[in-house]
């Protein structure tokens, strides 16, 4: 395509150039009549005043024949005298290619002509001839005509003298109209070349296209607007990239599951959460009818009612994922745009697993701590019942009974003492007393508290280290709080004349401490569970031990509070092991 540059500078040319050859046209033409009206008017008067003169002479009979050749030379011209008519009386001379005959008959047919002085005879040969006439008078009578006859090559010549300087003066004309015009138009027109390019830029979407600012003229406005235009651009550009990339951000990372569905059911947009949620393949769904792709009858019957009420839904679900069952809040909305339009629907799901678990544990803790203290509050209540009512008199069912209720009250405070410390580990202020010290000398503390109870049972305890001054940095008491517990079960758990080993390694970093039992294991299926509170894999062996059910949760919450970790592996009928991990360096932060 022609640039504009060039369209106007070709436009420019053929103005010039049209103009430029009209006004030569017209000037030649104005040369040329005022060249041959003037040549003529010459004419006229010398041909009149030669006649005239003949006539104060005496007539034609006066003129003698070196005269008419001198005025023929004086006015380069060919002088004739001729009667009224036509008859050539004196005669200059012909010209080449003009016979005399042929000059006659020429004077005779000039004379018949009526108010007519002058007569141009063309193609003559060589060239033009005109010819001028005026009569000759002799006392006031029309004694017979002077005529003079002179060829066109000198006007011919000075006619082509005049357009040569014509031609030469606007050809220099053109030349510098040209060069100035080409000047002027570059100057005019790149400006706009600039800025129409720069606007396409902007239409492409190049945001940081810019054109040239020179002169505050108008084409310097023009350039101007045009780069305050794409600096709009640009940052609307940036701010609706920004805006687009938060709301991205914030679709693609949210914790709950999200589908936008369009007017017409097809699946328009899905979020990372709710790939992750449902397991699926984004390119299954997308740009699909929801009740061709959707699997789920309960979500397609709630989307279902959405587009039929155009109102708010909110359920809650139990889907399963996998090999998985999760609770979710689907909450359902319609989108209607400006004027009421119908723009399609948006489905968010809340992953409320966890709250249905924690909602979960709260009733089993309650309903365990009611279980738990329902036992020793009616075994007091019942004893002391039975001695308000005359037991009392009885000294040896005073004492066991008194002994019964100690042992329930004792079991009360522990439970008590147990849910409070409990407690106080899970909330977040939660601080240890961190020191270095020797972790050999609390294993070995906690076996001489635990040797007796031991030997009631002929239950052997070995301790095993590979060094016997392993340095850690932890809370001293609440690792002897864990090792309590844990050692205390293993007795607990094993049968009598069984064994309870403790082992402790060590690495560059890390402390390893194994207490392993042989007593009457775990079932497969309850070792994720044996952490939780009031869990019991042996329920009335544990209540009748004195144990509160809160051991083992409060291990795991006091490990994990020394950045650690508890693992435990059992078999049924053989035995238990429990491995702690703990950081030889508490880690900060």
């Amino acid at each position: 395509m022609m640039k504009f540059r060039s369209r106007l500078l070709y436009g420019l040319i053929t103005l010039i150039f049209a103009v430029l050859i009209g006004l030569g046209l017209l000037l030649g033409q104005l040369f040329k009549s005022y060249y041959l009206h003037s040549f003529d008017e010459r004419l006229k008067k010398e041909s009149a005043l030669i006649s005239n003169f003949i006539g104060d002479e005496g007539g034609i009979d006066s003129i003698k024949k070196d005269e008419i050749g001198k005025y023929s030379k004086m006015l380069d011209a060919r002088v004739t005298v001729a009667d009224n008519e036509g008859a050539i009386i004196h005669d200059s001379g012909k010209f080449s290619y003009i016979d005399t005959s042929w000059h006659e008959n020429m004077i005779t047919d000039l004379i018949n002509k009526k108010n007519v002085s002058h007569y141009l005879v063309e193609n003559t040969g060589d060239y033009d001839l005109n010819y001028y006439w005026s009569p000759i008078l002799l006392e006031g009578k029309k004694e017979g005509y002077l005529f003079l006859s002179t060829r066109m090559t000198e006007i011919n010549h000075a006619y082509k003298q005049i357009w040569k300087l014509l031609t030469i003066s606007l050809t220099f004309s053109f030349v510098v109209i040209l060069l100035l015009g080409t000047r002027m138009t570059a100057r005019y027109t790149k400006p706009i070349e600039a800025a129409a390019n720069t606007a396409i830029e902007l239409a492409k979407g190049n945001y940081r296209a810019r054109t040239y600012e020179d002169h505050m003229n108008e084409t310097g406005m023009l350039s101007a607007s045009i780069n305050v235009l794409a600096r709009n651009l640009q940052e609307m550009r940036k701010t609706q990239e920004m805006q687009q990339d938060r709301l991205t951000a914030l679709v693609e990372n949210m914790g709950s599951g999200l589908i936008l569905i369009d007017s017409k059911g097809f699946i328009s947009l899905m979020n990372r959460t709710y790939k992750e949620f449902f397991a699926i393949n984004p390119a299954d769904y997308l740009n699909n009818l929801y009740y061709e792709v959707i699997e789920i009858e309960e979500v397609v019957t709630l989307i279902e009612e959405i587009f039929m009420t155009e109102e708010n839904v909110r359920k809650q679900m139990i889907i399963f994922t996998g090999n998985k069952r999760r609770h979710f809040e689907v909450y359902g909305v319609p989108i209607i745009g400006t004027n009421d339009v119908w723009k399609g629907v948006l489905l968010v799901f809340h992953d409320i697993t966890d709250l249905k678990k924690l909602e979960q544990m709260r009733k089993d803790f309650v309903a365990n701590v009611s279980h738990e203290l329902k036992t020793p509050i009616t075994s007091i209540k019942g004893f002391s019942e039975t001695l308000l009512d005359g037991a009392m008199e009885n000294k040896e069912a005073l004492e066991a009974f008194l002994k019964i209720i100690l042992q329930e009250s004792d079991r009360l405070q522990m439970l008590v003492h147990d849910l409070l410390d409990l407690s106080k580990i899970e909330q977040q202020n939660f601080n240890l007393s961190i020191e270095k010290y020797n972790i050999a000398d609390t294993l070995h503390e906690v076996i001489a508290i635990l040797k007796q109870k031991a030997e009631e049972k002929e239950i052997s305890i070995t301790f095993k280290s590979t060094n016997d001054n392993i340095l850690i940095e932890a809370d001293a008491d609440r690792l002897k709080q864990i090792f309590l517990n844990l050692i205390n079960n293993a007795v607990t758990y094993t049968p009598n004349g069984g064994s309870v080993s403790i082992s402790l390694s060590e690495t560059d970093s890390n402390v390893l401490i194994k207490v392993r039992d042989t007593g009457i294991g775990i079932q497969k299926e309850e070792i994720p569970r044996i952490f939780e509170r009031f869990y019991r894999v042996d329920r009335a062996r544990s209540r009748n031990s004195g144990g509160t059910g809160l051991g083992l949760a409060i291990v795991k919450h006091l490990v994990e509070a020394h950045k650690g970790k508890v693992s435990v592996e059992s078999e049924e009928g053989v035995g238990t092991t429990f491995y702690i991990e703990l950081n030889k360096k508490f880690p900060l932060g």
